[in-house]
């Protein structure tokens, strides 16, 4: 018999393979909702559609940077997937979200209030920006929200 992925490793792969879209010249980070074991939205990190492609824009440095030293102009992958989601009447509550870069705080607040109950991530945002703490995992696990590293 032969060894099926399991559906987590199969969402993960697709939010790694969702971050290559992304026009961002400082990272790429691709995002899978689910619930039930079915795909209910994706995103990527990026402007919003229709806007600017900072790979085009401005390839060598990117976006231009935020009081925070963050892109100025990018919504990430989960905002992105969760946007999409709500834009087109989809339930959330009880979700699953695959990320490849743990949610910031702000993302963190979002994912808890439109009723996501689990998200796996594969890398540290905290570690990406040079933090001290994953706040977004903080408080995801501090409300309820089931948080799990993917290996």
């Amino acid at each position: 018999m032969k060894n099926k992925p399991t559906f987590d490793t199969i969402y993960m792969e697709l939010a790694e393979k969702l971050a290559t879209r992304s026009h961002c010249v400082k990272a790429q980070v691709g995002a899978v909702l689910t619930k039930d074991t079915r795909i209910i939205s994706l995103g990527y990190n990026g402007p919003p559609s229709g806007t600017h492609n900072c790979d085009i824009e401005w390839p060598e440095h990117g976006c231009p940077r935020d009081s925070k030293g963050s892109c100025s102009l990018a919504l990430h992958a989960e905002q992105n997937a969760i946007l999409y989601a709500a834009n087109n009447n989809v339930v959330m509550k009880g979700s699953t979200l695959y990320v490849t870069l743990s949610p910031c705080i702000a993302c963190a607040r979002v994912i808890y209030t439109v009723g996501i109950s689990k998200v796996f991530y594969k890398d540290s945002y905290a570690k990406f920006k040079g933090l001290p703490a994953d706040e977004g995992v903080d408080f995801l696990k501090r409300f309820g929200v089931e948080v799990v590293q993917y290996k």
